[in-house]
């Protein structure tokens, strides 16, 4: 099973990255996890969406070829950052590569409320008529990462914390199954 993540933090050191990179290694067994590019990504510009740059291409072909996608979102200003918002809006023009692709949303913070907001908003955005995502449905499979300064090893760039990768592990299971669901 091929998943593309998508991070919404440019930050090299960010937990959110840290949190992609764990989910990379602990479940490399399970599923094939490319980490996409946004960081290359213009600004969306209608006037190229026709014939997008190249790092546009590469980005829509690899959540096109994807069975699933995985987000995992900081929280700024109680939204997602621009940058995720730039490449979903490039993914959500002419071949629309996110229309029925199951979808998996996360995020770490130091705050308390775990980006609560950003994944708020990222569900409707991802309704959206031009992405129409599968979203893996709310109701227990929410991933909200709170004090995320205690729950990561810094040094080592992993998740650490027995409980939330417990949690996590059961939540990547439901996302399995919905994936797979989706497949036939």
């Amino acid at each position: 099973m091929k998943i593309v993540t998508i991070v919404g933090s440019l930050r090299k050191e960010s937990y959110n990255m840290h949190l992609a990179k764990t989910m990379q290694e602990r479940y490399q067994e399970k599923f094939d996890i490319e980490i996409a590019d946004i960081r290359s990504l213009p600004h969306f510009d209608q006037d190229e969406e026709n014939n997008p740059p190249q790092a546009v291409k590469e980005f829509k072909e690899s959540v096109a070829s994807a069975d699933g996608v995985i987000i995992i979102t900081p929280e700024y200003n109680w939204s997602i950052p621009g940058v995720l918002k730039n490449a979903l809006d490039w993914a959500s023009r002419v071949d629309k590569v996110f229309i029925g692709k199951p979808v998996m949303a996360l995020g770490a913070t130091p705050g308390m409320l775990g980006t609560v907001r950003a994944q708020m908003h990222l569900r409707e955005i991802l309704a959206a008529p031009g992405i129409q995502a599968k979203i893996l449905p709310p109701g227990g499979n929410e991933v909200l990462i709170g004090f995320a300064h205690q729950k990561f090893d810094e040094q080592a760039g992993q998740l650490v914390d027995e409980g939330t990768l417990s949690f996590l592990d059961s939540k990547v299971e439901a996302f399995i199954d919905f994936v797979k669901s989706r497949l036939h």
